[in-house]
């Protein structure tokens, strides 16, 4: 399957760094960003004010977009000015204010072009785990107040794979995934509809072969994942498209509320069936390699980890080292939920985590770190992460090599080596 490139959704792309006299009315009271002249290549090159669509949006790691929807004004600042050479810059309007405010000295803009003409104005925090990801996403640097740009008409951008869609899911542009010439084959497989979560990732990995799972667990997890949710979101197509042809009716009069549940219902489907499949793809790696470990055990507390090595016996076991248990937590993403990892074994001082959420941000790593939570990323999404977060990266062939470590004397060696204990 095609996982199609940025160039199927944006122009153009650039990235610049704010200064309080762009977004700050106590420091002044313009309302325009400098720097951005570059993008007239996108914008064109107008003798007179011209209004553009633009979408404000703050974007945050700690609450939900804010997005609003007001015409800026761009216009060239030297017009008239015969001396001196054009400098384009981008107005906005009062009706803008409640995202631009939000912003301080130093953070980031991003100025997006959609293929569709509309313009994008995304503000983020500077450090921020949404800054970070968008500049992975689209390729870009700062550093400067001046706009560091992507032509997206010339070349493809990155490829749009799982962790690009994630990103990209954040600023709320869907991806099309559904694979029409997979509808039948599905049908075939299940056609009382969805089947349990085990039996679908199951269909999805004997639909990847062209990964090996021994030789590189990496890629073969993020494979797995990005065709579940094709798959998924094939079969899903077909049932709410025939869900939709019913119609939302009752006595005659469209019911609303049957529709906004009906739609809550998908939603929640799609984000509890990628944490099933995240897990299920992890035990699927574990059994190929042959790593004993007990999913979803039970510990001292109530809700145990996702998987813990070598299992609950040996953890239960007083006279078991406790530097010979291992324990992991699974999720697709993090945000604040990674704290949840640290009170599920209180034998194990070194805790691991695996996400496939690229480029948190440095002050997040930093935190977990300072709490013993050791990261696993697949080797792939390493690149999202600044080089001095690298180092203490862990990807899944090297956490499969330290469980399968176990009881051998190994493991507490190089926790050690990695000042883990």
């Amino acid at each position: 399957m095609q996982s199609g490139s940025l160039s199927q959704y944006f122009a153009g792309v650039g990235a610049k760094t704010l200064t309080g006299t762009e977004v700050d009315p106590a420091v002044s009271r313009g309302h325009e960003f400098q720097g951005v002249d570059s993008f007239r290549a996108f914008l064109g090159t107008p003798a007179e004010k011209i209004r553009v669509p633009v979408q404000w949006v703050w974007l945050s790691d700690e609450e939900p977009p804010l997005v609003l929807q007001a015409e800026g004004t761009w216009y060239d600042s030297r017009r008239g000015k015969s001396h001196r050479g054009a400098e384009y810059r981008l107005y906005y309007p009062a009706a803008a204010e409640e995202v631009v405010h939000k912003a301080r000295d130093a953070d980031t803009l991003f100025l997006c072009q959609t293929r569709e003409g509309e313009l994008l104005a995304l503000i983020c925090a500077a450090g921020s785990s949404i800054e970070q990801q968008l500049l992975w996403l689209f390729g870009l640097n700062i550093g400067g107040q001046d706009l560091f740009q992507r032509d997206l008409r010339e070349e493809g951008g990155r490829e749009l794979d799982m962790a690009a869609r994630h990103v990209l899911e954040l600023i709320d542009v869907e991806v099309e995934l559904a694979d029409e010439n997979w509808l039948d084959r599905l049908l075939k497989a299940f056609p009382k509809g969805l089947p349990p979560t085990r039996r679908f990732s199951h269909f999805a990995r004997e639909a990847c072969s062209d990964v090996d799972p021994l030789a590189d667990p990496d890629r073969a997890l993020l494979a797995w994942m990005d065709q579940e949710e094709r798959l998924f979101l094939t079969y899903e197509r077909h049932i709410v498209g025939a869900r939709l042809q019913q119609g939302f009716v009752n006595d005659g009069v469209a019911d609303v509320d049957a529709f906004v549940s009906y739609s809550l219902q998908v939603q929640n489907r799609r984000k509890s069936r990628a944490g099933y499949a995240l897990g299920h793809h992890v035990e699927a790696l574990l059994e190929l390699h042959g790593i004993r470990h007990k999913r979803e055990a039970t510990t001292e507390k109530r809700n145990g980890p996702d998987f813990l090595f070598p299992g609950e016996p040996e953890y239960h076991d007083p006279a078991w080292p406790a530097e010979q248990l291992l324990m992991l937590g699974v999720k697709t993403s993090c945000k604040d939920r990674w704290r949840q990892v640290l009170a599920e074994a209180d034998r194990i001082r070194c805790k691991h985590l695996l996400t496939l959420e690229p480029g948190i941000s440095a002050a997040q790593t930093d935190e977990m770190r300072k709490e013993n939570l050791q990261l696993v990323i697949p080797r792939p999404l390493h690149d999202s992460y600044r080089p001095a977060q690298k180092g203490n990266l862990v990807d899944l062939a090297g956490f499969l090599e330290l469980a399968g470590q176990l009881g051998s004397g190994a493991t507490s060696a190089r926790l050690r080596q990695e000042n883990l204990l």
